[in-house]
């Protein structure tokens, strides 16, 4: 039997300059410093005493109808959040459970949400569609408030029903004209991380323009026509790469091929099907893991249509950000993160936050990949990003903790890998290695943000959240410190 062969340390043999290494060490200990600043100096108000879950159940303040209806709207509303389906759970349970209805039944799946009461002998039902539509992060981030008061406020369901409808009411903080722009410096800032040259981030930034444009036109949409938009984008995109590359004989041009779709790549949906299968919800997990191989499927149609007509060969992605200097990468993260918060319609006042965890997290990328590997610095940013993003909750202009989570899973999710490995497999290519690695990085992401969020429990907020001025005023407790409120005007 012959000896296996040595294998040497990740160390020995990562492509990570020292000077990059360094870079990341020093960004990721100065963020740790300003966060520990910041959260040092904020006020320390008094937690709240009448939480759902130190307390027993109180008596019905209101009828079994209004807070039913209360509990299917909230989560409803968290299911079109992108919440995974154990934390909708959870909340609309502790919700019930603060309004009188300890013994509530709650069923949620990606596409409906059923919800049943016992009230005095008699069950009520009441079954809702979800996962219909798409909110923004400055629309998160108000559901995500909302939640947190109706689980620690008792009679609080019909408050919590208004503001709902407040929500859906809500219109983006940025005009469609900034959202498209903002879309193409995101474009150019992925292009970067991807290691495209500086023509490749020109026409990356070029195409976010049309590629911008035509999703926000698709947003107004039947969702029948989805698949027609990601299939137009990915064979519009495709098409002007491949024809910019052949003209120019540029091949550090291709890495731009992913970055105009880098928002229709289901790096979080993918993502968030893991982190359901591991916790046991086989039906919602499987859901989304078909859907997230779906939107692959459809990109990949567009770009192996547009191969047929150039005749380009097959495309592999390299992600590296060494070949505009070590300093370009560090610069495309406050770009890349900018953007997408300006895109996605995230509070002005969230974006510095958003910023720091995607630091955190690509700095802590980084060095994982020196020390694991590039599967394993996946795991190694999802730990260090979770517990950052669940301490800039607690603080009084901070987002909500998955508010900061989507921009960090765009960032770490190497989408890219996945889509270009379904495109090889559909043009007869060896795709398995590339499927493989696009698998464990997902499977490393979920485990990473499981671990993050079992190492941060204790660090979570039970106090009532702060609020903003255009929402009604949350009903009287008499015991319970009454929550901050936020000074926005409603934009409805």
């Amino acid at each position: 039997m012959s000896p296996l062969p040595a294998i040497p340390p990740s160390v020995a043999t990562s492509n990570v300059s020292l000077t990059t290494l360094l870079i990341a060490v020093t960004v990721l200990a100065a963020s740790i410093v300003v966060l520990w600043l910041i959260l040092r100096r904020r006020p320390q108000p008094k937690a709240a005493a009448t939480s759902a879950h130190r307390s027993a159940a109180p008596p019905r303040a209101q009828s079994a109808a209004v807070t039913l209806d209360a509990l299917a709207e909230l989560g409803s509303s968290m299911v079109d959040s992108g919440y995974p389906v154990s934390m909708v759970r959870t909340a609309v349970q502790d919700v019930a459970t603060a309004n009188g209805f300890a013994s509530a039944t709650v069923v949620v799946f990606p596409t409906a949400l059923f919800v049943s009461l016992d009230n005095d002998g008699a069950t009520l039902t009441r079954a809702v569609s979800a996962g219909g539509r798409s909110y923004l992060l400055h629309q998160v981030d108000v559901i995500d408030r909302i939640m947190k008061v109706g689980r620690a406020r008792s009679g609080s369901a019909d408050w919590v029903s208004r503001q709902i409808a407040k929500v859906r009411e809500l219109a983006p903080p940025f005009s469609a004209f900034h959202r498209v722009a903002a879309y193409a410096l995101t474009t150019g800032a992925i292009a970067v991380l991807l290691g495209s040259s500086w023509l490749g981030v020109l026409v990356a930034a070029v195409l976010g323009i049309g590629v911008g444009t035509l999703l926000l036109l698709g947003e107004r949409l039947p969702s029948s026509y989805d698949a027609l938009v990601i299939v137009s984008a990915a064979l519009g995109s495709s098409l002007i790469i491949l024809l910019v590359a052949r003209a120019t004989d540029d091949s550090a041009i291709l890495p731009s091929l992913i970055a105009p779709l880098v928002v229709l790549l289901p790096g979080g949906l993918l993502t968030t099907a893991v982190i359901e299968l591991a916790t046991g919800h086989i039906m919602s997990g499987s859901a989304r893991a078909a859907a997230g191989a779906m939107r692959l499927l459809l990109l990949a149609v567009g770009i192996v249509s547009a191969g047929a007509l150039i005749g380009v060969p097959r495309i592999e992605l390299e992600v590296s950000g060494e070949v505009l200097g070590p300093i370009a990468p560090w610069i495309a993260i406050a770009v890349f993160g900018v953007g997408i918060s300006v895109y996605q319609c995230a509070r002005p006042a969230s974006i510095p936050w958003i910023l720091l965890v995607l630091y955190v997290a690509y700095g802590a990328q980084v060095i994982g990949d020196v020390l694991f590997g590039g599967v394993l610095s996946a795991l190694i940013g999802a730990i260090a990003m979770t517990p950052v993003a669940v301490l800039v909750a607690r603080h009084r202009t901070g987002p909500p903790a998955i508010v900061s989570f989507l921009p960090a899973f765009w960032l770490l999710v190497p989408g890219g890998l996945g889509l270009v490995g379904v495109t090889e497999a559909l043009g007869g290519g060896d795709a398995s290695g590339t499927l493989i690695t696009t698998v464990g990085t997902m499977i490393a992401i979920a485990l990473g943000v499981l671990i993050g969020l079992a190492a941060s429990s204790t660090l979570r907020d039970r106090r009532l959240p702060s609020l903003f001025a255009f929402l009604d005023p949350v009903p009287d407790a008499g015991t319970t410190t009454d929550p901050v409120t936020i000074s926005e005007k409603p934009q409805v």
